[in-house]
């Protein structure tokens, strides 16, 4: 039997009890490994860089350097990192300004440990998981182009991407319309022309207006 994949976590959260709990619980679950923890915005973008994880559970509230900021931080660093806030916040504001940064998911502090390590494999999947503490699930993901009788799925961010082609923006322009870097630009292209099997941008503009992906 294959040894199961372990995937790699980090929590960034100004509650002790909070992280402790959090490392505690999940640290259980077979095929999690908590490899740190920080209590504020800056010491957290600190220890990712000296030790990146697979994925990193980001609190919107805390000192010095916010959740965004943090979060904006990290994806221009690390493009394929997963990235997902647990907030007490069940606000469309908070959800927008996480997503607007670069997370993929938004979960409600309200969720128990099984469920949320259940989320966090299903994110390292690319498998997204229904949930009544993922917040932004149903918005954050689209249904896209059916090919080879398989259903394509899209996220809130290369959606966006993805308009902007469509509209014949550049990598640079849309770089700088999203605040990120044009290699984390580049990265959401490239799952975008692998989910819609395309290789280009011209090909991509011909299925999003056919499937009426964009708006």
């Amino acid at each position: 039997m294959m040894n199961q994949r372990v995937v790699r976590v980090f929590i960034a959260d100004d509650h002790p009890l909070m992280r402790i709990g959090l490392r505690l619980s999940l640290s259980q679950i077979e095929g999690l490994q908590v490899i740190g923890e920080a209590n504020d915005g800056y010491s957290a973008v600190e220890k990712i860089q000296n030790d990146p994880p697979d994925v990193a559970l980001i609190d919107m509230d805390m000192p010095g350097l916010s959740g965004v900021g943090v979060i904006r931080m990290l994806r221009k660093l690390y493009p394929d990192m997963k990235i997902i806030v647990l907030s007490t916040y069940n606000d469309d504001s908070y959800v927008n300004q996480a997503m607007q940064a670069g997370a993929d998911g938004y979960v409600l502090k309200g969720i128990g440990s099984e469920e949320l390590a259940k989320i966090i494999k299903s994110f390292c999947d690319g498998k997204p998981r229904l949930s009544p503490y993922l917040v932004n699930l149903t918005k954050g993901y689209e249904y896209g182009p059916k090919a080879a009788g398989q259903g394509t799925l899209l996220t809130a961010r290369e959606k966006e991407i993805l308009q902007y082609i469509v509209c014949g923006k550049s990598s640079k322009e849309i770089s700088n319309k999203l605040f990120v870097s044009t290699e984390t630009v580049k990265s959401h292209l490239k799952n975008i022309y692998r989910k819609l099997e395309v290789k280009n941008r011209v090909e991509a503009t011909m299925v999003a207006t056919k499937k009426n992906l964009v708006t």
